[in-house]
Parts: C-alpha cells; sequence; structure tokens
C-alpha cells in the first residue's frame, strides 16, 4: 500500500471539529474585512472631492495636488460637470469643505453609534446567520448608492448626509454578529492570540479598501463606492450560505457539543466548586473571581456582580438585558476607554489620506496608498497585543501600556512626519501598532471574556448585548474624532494631533483602577482550573 500524500496527510491530522474552527474563523474574518473595505473609500474619496484650486490651474508640471494622474489624463470617460470646479466636486469645492467633509463622517459615525446600541439586543434574539446576510446586503447597496451621485451628477449635501446615515445604521448589524459567533466557536484559552490575528480583518479591509477606491479616484471615483459595495453584498450571499452559527447547529463529535452546552448551562463551570466543603471554596476562586473582590478579600453582602437571569420558555437562560449587561463587571470602564481609543483610531482611518496629501503633497491616489501603512502596523498592534495579554492574564493592564505609548508616539509623528517621506513611512507603522493594539484587543478578546463572564452563571445568550454595548460607546467616539479633526484641522494639523493625545490620556485614566485591581491579583490558583478555561 501507497503511503498517503503529505498533503493529504496534513490534512486528515486535523479532526472534523478543527476544521470546522478554522472554517468559521476564515469566514468571519472576510466578512468582517468586507464591511471595513466599504468604509474606506470616503477617507480615500475626499482628496478628489475637494482639490486644491492653486495647484490645479498650474501647468509648469510640478506636483500636481489636485489628484489627477496621468493615467487619469489618458484614460478618464467622463467629462467635467457643469456644476463641479477645478477645486472639486460641489459642494465639497468651497472653503467650508473640511466641515462639510467632517459632517460626512460623523453622519455615518453617529448613527453607528446609536444602532450598535439596538443591534446587539435585536442580534440576540434573531438568527445570526439571517440578521447578519440583511446588514451585508443593505450596507452594499448604501454604499454603492454614496457612488451613484457621481454618475447622476447629484451635488446635494443631504443626500450623501442621508446615505451615510443609513449606511451607519445597517453596519451595525456586523460586529456583535460576527464576534458572538466566533465566540460560540473557540474558547477562552489563547483568545487573546486567536483574536488579535481574527482582528486584522480591520486592517485588511482597510487596507482593500484603500487599494480598491485608490484606483479609481482620479478617473471616477463614483466606481470607488460601487465596486466596494458589490463586495460587501456578494458576502452577504456567502453568509446566507455558508456561516455556522454554533457548533450544535451541525453535528459535531461530542466534544464540541458538550463544550457548548457547558458553556450555555454553567454545569462544567460550577460542578467543582458544589464538591468543595466550604472552608475549601475560597481556595479555588480563579483570578477573574478573586479580581471581583473587594481589597480585604472578603464577599459583599450583597453580591451586586451576579446577573440572575431568568429561564425562557425554551428552557435555557433568557437574552440579557441592558442594564444586566451594565452590570457586569468592567463593561463600563472598558466601554468609555474604548470611547477614547476608537477616537483616536477613527481620526486616523478618515483623515490620514488628507494629512499625507498635505504634509508630503501627494496625489489623491498615492496617498490613500500611503495610508495603508498605520493599517499593517495595527495588524501587528492588534496580534502583539493579543499575545501579551494571553501571557501576563492582564487584558487591562496590556491596553494601558500600549495607551502610555502612544501618547509620545503621536506627538514624534506630528513633528517627525513632516521630516520627509520616509520618516512618514515610519511613524504610520509604529502609530498604526501602539493605536491600534488597544482598540483591537478591547473589542475582540475584552468583549469576548466579559460577554461570557461568570457572573452570567452561564447564560450564553449575553455576548452580542456586550459587544455592542462596547462597540457602540467606542463608536460614540469614532463619531466625535473625525468631526473633531474637521473643526480643528483649519487651525493646524498639530492642534488635530494635541486632541489625539488628550484622548489617549482620557482612555488610560479610565482604566487606572481594573490595572490597580490586576496587578494586586495573583496569578491562577489551582491547577485544576486550567481545563475551564476552554469550553
Amino acid at each position: 500500500m501507497a503511503r498517503l500524500p503529505p498533503g493529504i496527510h496534513f490534512v486528515i491530522s486535523f479532526s472534523r471539529d478543527q476544521w470546522y474552527r478554522a472554517f468559521t474563523f476564515a469566514l468571519t474574518f472576510v466578512l468582517y474585512a468586507s464591511f471595513h473595505l466599504s468604509r474606506k473609500p470616503i477617507s480615500i474619496v475626499k482628496g478628489e472631492l475637494h482639490r486644491d484650486c492653486a495647484a490645479s490651474d498650474d501647468d509648469d508640471g510640478g506636483i500636481e495636488l489636485n489628484g489627477l494622474s496621468q493615467r487619469a489624463r489618458d484614460v478618464a470617460p467622463f467629462s467635467l460637470p457643469d456644476n463641479q470646479t477645478n477645486c472639486g466636486w460641489a459642494p465639497f469645492d468651497q472653503d467650508n469643505y473640511q466641515q462639510l467633509l467632517g459632517a460626512l463622517d460623523y453622519a455615518f459615525l453617529c448613527a453607528y453609534a446609536v444602532g450598535m446600541y439596538l443591534s446587539g439586543i435585536i442580534g440576540e434574539r434573531l438568527p445570526i446567520r439571517h440578521y447578519l446576510t440583511f446588514g451585508m446586503l443593505a450596507s452594499g447597496a448604501f454604499t454603492a448608492l454614496f457612488g451613484l451621485g457621481y454618475f447622476y451628477n447629484i451635488h446635494s449635501l443631504g443626500f450623501y448626509m442621508l446615505t451615510q446615515i443609513m449606511n451607519g445604521l445597517v453596519q451595525t448589524t456586523g460586529w456583535p454578529s460576527v464576534v458572538t459567533c466566533l465566540g460560540n466557536w473557540f474558547g477562552k484559552g489563547r483568545r487573546g492570540l486567536i483574536m488579535g490575528v481574527w482582528n486584522s480583518h480591520t486592517s485588511v479591509g482597510n487596507i482593500l479598501g484603500s487599494l480598491i477606491a485608490g484606483y479609481w479616484v482620479s478617473t471616477c471615483w463614483g466606481l470607488s463606492f460601487i465596486v466596494p459595495g458589490a463586495i460587501v453584498a456578494a458576502m452577504g450571499i456567502v453568509c446566507f450560505l455558508f456561516l455556522i452559527e454554533h457548533p450544535k447547529d451541525i453535528a459535531c463529535s461530542s466534544s464540541l457539543v458538550a463544550q457548548a452546552k457547558a458553556f450555555e448551562n454553567g454545569t462544567h463551570r460550577f460542578r467543582l466548586q458544589k464538591q468543595l466543603a466550604p472552608g475549601e471554596k475560597s481556595k479555588v476562586l480563579d483570578t477573574e473571581t478573586q479580581c471581583l473582590l473587594p481589597p480585604d478579600g472578603k464577599r459583599p453582602a450583597h453580591q451586586n456582580h451576579v446577573v440572575i437571569l431568568p429561564a425562557d420558555s425554551g428552557g435555557g437562560m433568557a437574552a440579557i438585558s441592558f442594564i444586566g449587561a451594565l452590570k457586569i463587571p468592567g463593561v463600563i470602564e472598558f466601554s468609555l476607554c474604548l470611547l477614547f481609543a476608537k477616537l483616536v483610531s477613527y481620526t486616523f482611518l478618515f483623515w490620514l489620506p488628507l494629512y499625507i496629501t498635505s504634509v508630503d503633497h501627494l496625489d489623491a491616489q498615492r496617498a490613500g496608498e500611503l495610508s495603508t501603512l498605520f493599517d499593517v502596523g495595527g495588524i501587528f498592534g492588534g496580534i502583539l497585543a493579543g499575545v501579551i495579554s494571553d501571557r501576563l492574564e492582564k487584558r487591562a493592564s496590556t491596553c494601558g501600556l500600549m495607551l502610555l505609548l502612544a501618547a509620545p508616539t503621536l506627538y514624534a509623528f506630528s513633528t517627525i512626519s513632516q521630516a520627509g517621506l520616509e520618516a512618514t513611512i515610519a511613524m504610520l507603522l509604529l502609530s498604526g501598532a501602539l493605536v491600534s493594539g488597544p482598540y483591537a484587543l478591547i473589542t475582540t478578546a475584552v468583549s469576548t471574556d466579559l460577554g461570557t463572564h461568570k457572573s452570567l452563571k452561564g447564560n450564553s445568550r449575553a455576548l452580542a448585548t456586550v459587544t455592542a454595548i462596547i462597540d457602540g460607546t467606542g463608536s460614540v467616539g469614532a463619531a466625535l474624532g473625525p468631526l473633531l479633526a474637521g473643526l480643528i484641522s483649519p487651525s493646524g494639523w498639530n492642534n488635530v494631533f494635541y486632541m489625539l493625545m488628550f484622548a489617549d490620556a482620557c482612555a488610560l485614566l479610565l482604566l487606572v483602577r481594573l490595572i490597580h485591581k490586576e496587578l494586586s491579583c495573583p496569578g491562577p490558583v489551582l491547577a485544576e482550573q486550567a481545563p475551564l478555561k476552554e469550553h
């Protein structure tokens, strides 16, 4: 009998359950990357919606700031509309263009923040696959609708604002859905590393969105929105056809099904403690529980951190309420921290290409391509944050360290990046890692940890709500950041960076109590507790 080929031997070395996990990991990665792919075009097109009038009138062959490359002059298939000036696309061709562009960002992000609080609650009560499919199809339609304004020569600010608002609302279906699905398939062990790698979908989506939008920005910017919109809609169909919400939805082996059931009813977690004598119970408290206790180590008379949830008619646990989710220890602190961390991240997301255009004097396409380096740094930052937090078992301390390093790095970025293109590249990579690391850790591993917190007594229907609360609060900051950047940037880009440094400092201060708790907690008390981290 011939030996199996090495490739086949590698394939069958993994169990069926492991292949399903890997498939779910990859599918949710691609699905949410497509969401971010559709958010990036607006930042790339800003340099085309408003051009440098002086540079566009300069025929001496110097650097062109109006975004028209040689390829655009040779290939551009559309003539300049009557009410599009050399300064850009009306109404963004006026002197107040920064405020108008900032209003577009604010419309999307404010709608996203408001919708996120509702999305988690709705998502807990609907099939994830159907809910996510609807959101992706609707998001693709509204993204493409923005681009149709180019082809139909629409110059109404209200049209673009309404499109951004609707797109922001429907995109809230994405994050709670994919995090819940991934949390159903992966246990707590090595969650920081797994989700740090998985969360790179944000940067991958931003990079692809920048490249796709940049390809058409100088020739036909409408396609910079229509093509990403079509990709999101197509991925929505893929989601409907292939997404598996939970291991129990398919005939997995008994290991995954047992883990899922243990996660739902909490028996795996609490059976060990029930077998212990009262005097021994305190000895097996894991780090997570110890950090909930007061400094004297005594339990409070009434344990506010325990969320009691009624059973639903189906015999399982009822979906958690909004107030019940807020009572989970750490949700409020991490939510407010993410507000400021996401403010910084999304200010870079929406304004970085325009900043590069202003500082390094590049056209819209090259500035968009260069801005992808910030997302490349973000990939490494998210993975590094996950690895460190897994090793130390201290999520808040890891976020605090990166926030502490981010503030001086942003100051260096504002000064060094003006020294030349090479300095800009280096600072983009470093800033991307430090800014995106805490943001990535809080929105993935921290959200999942809190959504499966032991104070929930095994209730598995809280993850989407907790995730939506944390990300929704963060999205308030995401809405404020680009808006403030649009208002502050006319007074100078340095002032924008001062605002970002102040936001980083606020994020760090909000974690001080949790950091103190973590640093005062010992490691796991008993080795027997380790298996409970995998469910």
